[in-house]
């Protein structure tokens, strides 16, 4: 790629899962990538065949404290993003999510930077309208075990916002659904994680729940897609927007279908559902495909005959 169109991009929680696919996929597009990361739930696993790069440079960094670089872009990703993680240390997710957002947007603002905010469904909490739209507010418990990662973000968006009125600063908000895929951490207590290494050892599959409760998954090749659609769109076009699956599934459906898929002799086991689980989640992304022209392409069954080949070798490891 051309200097001059070769960009200097920094990626926070960039050994993560979504992080170091989208240090992947930077590099590939011809940029120079800065990854930092407090490895607090990343990996250098995610990132080591990276490290030969020469374009490529591993960074270990707390957003929660100011950071001093020279770059043209930011993805702000750093945040423990499941709920074993960020309940082990609320307060500490929130500062990441709160902190992170402030020391990432002065780094924004000092060198005139696109920021890139990877904020979350959960915004909407356990949403009282279905598919959730941008434009809907959320139903949020604000003193809830899940309210430091569902309020930190939401903070970090209003942050977002008032940077870019009170400083005209060039933002862009992506609301992010279920997401998987190849370098998920094995034990981060998500749904197709989890379902997966219980099934690929024929343990019993838990299920939180009836098993009715529905959620929308979206391989993380599309995802990372659309973030690099999002920031390379016009100024003027912030977000928020959906980025996910718009197909709806039970998480029983789930847990039926990686059974079928890794032919386990796995059997169902249902236990009680935890406080403020969202019943349904599930992305109206009309505004991604409008703005964007952007919608997943991987479907779930060819998505997790990706996904289940890492877990078998993480196993084997």
């Amino acid at each position: 790629m051309e200097s001059q169109t070769r960009k200097q991009v920094l990626v926070t929680g960039g050994t993560g899962f979504l992080g170091s696919h989208l240090c992947e996929r930077l590099l590939k597009d011809g940029h120079d990538v800065i990854c930092v990361d407090n490895f607090f739930t990343g990996t250098k696993d995610n990132i080591l065949h990276l490290l030969d790069n020469p374009h490529f440079e591993l960074m270990r960094h707390d957003v929660t404290f100011p950071l001093y670089v020279e770059v043209d872009e930011i993805y702000n990703l750093a945040c423990p993003a499941s709920p074993i993680h960020y309940q082990h240390d609320p307060v500490q997710t929130t500062k990441t999510s709160v902190h992170g957002a402030i020391n990432m947007l002065g780094l924004a603002k000092r060198v005139n930077a696109k920021i890139f905010q990877a904020s979350t469904s959960e915004v909407y909490g356990d949403p009282k309208i279905h598919p959730q739209t941008e434009d809907y507010w959320g139903h949020v418990n604000p003193i809830g075990f899940r309210s430091c990662y569902d309020e930190g973000k939401r903070c970090a968006e209003t942050l977002f916002f008032d940077y870019r009125r009170q400083h005209n600063l060039r933002i862009k908000v992506a609301r992010i659904f279920n997401t998987y895929g190849p370098q998920m951490h094995p034990n981060d207590g998500r749904v197709v994680s989890n379902f997966i290494m219980q099934a690929l050892q024929n343990q019993p599959i838990t299920i939180y729940g009836d098993g009715q409760q529905s959620r929308s998954f979206c391989y993380v090749d599309d995802l990372i897609e659309v973030f690099v659609r999002l920031m390379a769109s016009p100024d003027d076009f912030t977000g928020p927007v959906n980025t996910g699956n718009p197909i709806e599934f039970t998480i029983k459906e789930l847990a039926e279908k990686i059974i079928d898929l890794i032919g386990s002799s796995s059997t169902l086991v249902y236990k009680p559902l935890p406080s403020d689980d969202p019943i349904q989640r599930r992305p109206d992304i009309s505004l991604a495909k409008e703005k964007l022209g952007w919608e997943p392409g991987i479907q779930l069954t060819e998505g997790l005959q990706k996904t289940i080949p890492y877990f078998e070798n993480l196993l084997k490891a």
